[in-house]
């Protein structure tokens, strides 16, 4: 019979990691020596989850955004460890990114054992170089590195943990994490770890955590930020002084001036969107674009957080009726139009089939501020009509829409059928007659586009635009310079399913280009003149 006490240890070593970890685990430091593993402050934050779920649920689905060297693949190797090697019946898999990630995980694994005293070490057979079996337990554990498309196909696995899922080979990812999923059922003491820093807005990594975000996968997310890992410091140098930008750093993090300095080393060597993707401040900046974003990053993260909203008015489009007042409708209003005030309307045009582009149109007031967004598929000819009541409504507007393709659908019933009163005529010149000459619409070219967009990456920056839309400023995080110098959307998909969109961007764009600055008048006094004549 097994003494009471013992039984206690040994049922605190089963359930409780805290406990377990450093009573039983060593590790290899940064500075080669083995020790304990004792929790840093990173990986307590994960493991807080990680026992929340556990109860709440009975089981852990947990997807984890890091900056690098956090340790937390080594908590979440421990944790698998402890599972596997005191409980009956339990397969554990770990699926690497390359293969020396594979080596050094599976290393990890084989101290863990070595470590684990001899009272409590299970006996055990090495199946293959990467695989630990226990055999008086009927346990095993797998280390493998993804690629290909047989990882796990056919098990029935208790635990696994899926490292660096960014950088999982972009051919397989899918696959593998599908075919992993399905091995891994959702029953009373799973495990499913996903971990990774980030590898742009696209991938299995990038689309997983946006469904953890909005409660739509079964994974919950959970953030480390780099800050709170105490050994990323530097001393502060004689005569250091804070930049506004790390002021206003300190002001939203609480971050000290070592800290800064680690910030400020660390960007030297690697640049600052490098800095943001390996060592993030919050999720957002972590999730760079695959390609050179065109809006000033910063900028666009500074609107929305101070002028993002989702308190709108939304109104459906009724024909021959107009707009009317509808949760579901496709015309968000966070303004309703003012009297004698000027707004400015640019539109963009698709072919109106589901699953494709949208047609936008963003409505600007004179004092650059985004008051309505309409984005809806619809058919480029019913548009024109759309566009014709959304600029009455905001006292005839001055409206621009794009001549392209599709677009001349829309520019001819709107500008001719419907004799809009205040539409956008592009003038332009004969090259052989040097005669003017006026076209319905603003046509988009390689000249035109990038001129438009660098007027509004202008405005962006200078913070000179009022942003509320949440759909227009996720757009602005994936609007891109690709590899062969094209500004596109990110190929990509976001937390709906749906590919990353440019049409918002490119209506507002649209709006910016023809906006003209509110005018107030002067008042004239007798010094007015003296001063200025």
């Amino acid at each position: 019979m097994i003494d009471p006490t013992v039984a206690r240890v040994l049922k605190r070593l089963k359930n409780d990691f805290r406990y377990y970890a450093p009573r039983i685990l060593k590790i290899r430091t940064k500075d080669a020596e083995i020790k304990p593993l004792v929790l840093n402050r990173a990986q307590a934050i994960f493991l807080d989850h990680v026992e929340r779920q556990r109860r709440e649920l009975g089981y852990v689905r947990i997807i984890v955004l890091k900056g690098r060297q956090q340790g937390i693949s080594t908590v979440i190797n421990g944790c698998l460890y402890q599972q596997t090697s005191m409980n009956e019946a339990t397969k554990s898999l770990v699926v690497a990114h390359k293969a020396e990630s594979t080596s050094a995980l599976f290393d990890m694994t084989k101290r863990f054992y070595d470590s684990t005293p001899a009272a409590i070490r299970p006996a055990r057979k090495y199946k293959s170089k990467r695989e630990l079996s226990f055999s008086e337990l009927d346990s095993s554990y797998l280390v493998v590195t993804a690629g290909g498309d047989d990882i796990a196909r056919g098990e029935t696995l208790q635990n696994a943990h899926l490292s660096e899922v960014a950088f999982w080979p972009k051919t397989s990812a899918q696959a593998n994490f599908n075919g992993l999923m399905k091995a891994v059922p959702p029953r009373p003491g799973s495990h499913v770890f996903v971990e990774s820093t980030a590898n742009g807005m696209s991938g299995v990594f990038a689309d997983l955590w946006r469904g953890a975000v909005a409660g739509t996968n079964g994974f919950r997310p959970v953030f480390i930020p780099w800050f709170v890992t105490d050994e990323y410091r530097v001393p502060v140098p004689e005569g250091f002084k804070r930049t506004p930008q790390e002021d206003e750093l300190v002001a939203r993090y609480g971050l000290d001036d070592e800290q800064i300095m680690f910030r400020r080393r660390e960007i030297a060597q690697s640049g600052e969107d490098l800095f943001k993707q390996e060592y993030p401040c919050c999720a957002e900046e972590a999730f760079l674009t695959t390609g050179s974003p065109v809006f000033h990053t910063e900028a666009v993260e500074w609107m929305r957080e101070t002028h993002m909203s989702r308190d709108f008015t939304a109104y459906g489009w009724v024909p021959g009726v107009g707009f009317r007042e509808n949760s579901r409708g496709d015309l968000a209003v966070w303004s309703e139009p003012k009297d004698k005030a000027s707004y400015f309307i640019g539109a963009d045009v698709a072919m109106g089939i589901k699953g494709r582009d949208y047609s936008v149109a963003v409505v600007l007031d004179d004092e650059r501020r985004v008051v309505a967004r309409y984005r809806a598929h619809i058919n480029p000819e019913a548009y024109a009509d759309v566009l014709e009541a959304l600029g009455k409504k905001y006292n005839t507007a001055r409206i621009v829409v794009e001549s392209n393709n599709h677009g001349l659908l829309t520019c001819t019933r709107l500008g001719r059928d419907l004799a809009y009163p205040n539409f956008f005529l592009e003038e332009t010149v004969d090259e052989i007659t040097q005669e003017y000459k006026t076209k319905l619409g603003f046509a988009t070219t390689a000249k035109t586009k990038p001129m438009i967009i660098d007027e509004l990456r202008t405005e962006v920056y200078a913070r000179s635009i009022i942003i509320p839309d949440p759909v227009i400023l996720s757009e602005m995080r994936t609007y891109i310079v690709d590899e062969n110098g094209r500004m596109t959307a990110e190929n990509g998909k976001d937390i709906n399913g749906e590919p990353f969109h440019d049409d918002a961007v490119m209506a507002l764009a649209l709006a910016n280009h023809i906006y003209e600055e509110k005018w107030s008048p002067i008042t004239v006094t007798d010094d007015f003149y003296v001063e200025n004549c």
